[in-house]
């Protein structure tokens, strides 16, 4: 579990959130852009708390989010859902590191070897 220190306050999120939204934070400060977003987050038990709680957070451009570690002796909730939406918010801004392949190309041999192509038509 991490502890996020944002605007001076402190809340519990599990590791694979907390390391997304630090990314995205990143991510987003390059673009010089600041996005709302809503994370899961744990709160201490206090027997007023019913069902997951959440946290809104402006991160980016100008928006400071710290991720330390957390001691945690309960079992670590399923944030599954709230990691998929940061994971695809990151996949949507974060630039594609597919490698480019051109498609077919001309083979330039096929141009040369043209006998009825002279190419001193095409000089200055």
């Amino acid at each position: 579990m991490r502890c996020i220190t944002y605007a001076g306050e402190n809340v519990v999120t599990t590791d694979e959130v907390a390391q997304l939204l630090v990314e995205l934070t990143a991510e987003l400060a390059k673009r010089g852009r600041a996005e709302a977003v809503t994370i899961p987050i744990v709160v201490e038990p206090d027997g007023d708390e019913d069902g997951p709680a959440s946290a809104q957070l402006v991160i980016g451009l100008g928006n400071d989010v710290l991720s330390v570690p957390h001691s945690w002796t309960d079992e670590v909730p399923d944030f599954s859902e709230g990691r998929d939406r940061l994971q695809g918010y990151l996949d949507d801004i974060r630039p594609s590191t597919t490698a480019y392949e051109p498609r077919d190309s001309i083979e330039t041999t096929d141009v040369l070897e043209d006998p009825d192509l002279d190419l001193r038509d095409f000089t200055r």
